[in-house]
């Protein structure tokens, strides 16, 4: 097997026991797969992966479910350098308003993790994550109820991931409005910096570790 195409294993190895790990609760091994000034973006935080899997653990803690399902991936590997593109389902439960009182909902929003890797001490480690959200939808667990969403809140909320921004705010959190999406200025130049960085530039994000 030729060193590129092993690269690529690795690196899509490390991808998928981030979910794994991570859906799992698994945070010991889940620390692991970070690079030490790793950083995650998601919708509800943006900051270093240390705090990151705090504020999980606090989710947890009050009952939030958030789920991930990998789909394939691309892979460019430039020296110690990688950018890894995977496409991905996010799975988020929670109780939105009914005609009848609170309902028990399922958001699924597709996209694809944009990662930055880089290999350390010959093994490859996440260093800035950055979700592409494409689409996502909201399903009452029960089929036979009715929703009663606040249409003007739901129009305020970025296309790709609308219904996700949704239920995240009716559980307090403050989402971030500015992600990149299947198209448009944010994704171009997610795509843009990739490029940059795998070509040797330094990594520009918005957020950096203490």
């Amino acid at each position: 097997m030729n060193e590129d195409l092993n690269d690529q294993l690795l690196v899509r190895q490390m991808v998928e026991r981030w979910a794994v790990w991570r859906d799992a609760g698994d945070w010991h091994r889940f620390a692991t797969v970070w690079h030490p000034q790793g950083v995650m973006m998601a919708t509800w935080f943006q900051g270093p992966f240390a705090d990151f899997i705090r504020v999980t653990q606090e989710g947890w803690a009050k009952g939030v479910s958030i789920l991930h399902f990998l789909g394939g991936s691309a892979i460019e590997v430039a020296g110690d350098r990688a950018i890894a593109q995977t496409k991905m389902t996010i799975s988020q439960r929670g109780m939105v308003e009914g005609e009848h009182g609170p309902v028990l909902c399922d958001v699924v929003c597709t996209g694809r993790f944009y990662d930055f890797v880089v290999k350390v001490d010959g093994q490859w480690k996440l260093l800035h994550r950055q979700p592409i959200y494409e689409k996502d939808r909201i399903d009452a667990v029960d089929p036979a109820a009715q929703l009663s969403l606040d249409q003007q809140a739901l129009a305020g909320f970025p296309e790709g991931y609308r219904h996700l921004a949704y239920i995240q705010t009716r559980i307090g959190y403050t989402v971030k409005l500015d992600m990149p999406m299947l198209k448009g200025a944010e994704v171009q130049d997610l795509y843009r910096r990739g490029a940059a960085w795998l070509a040797g530039g330094p990594l520009e994000r918005e957020i950096n570790p203490a």
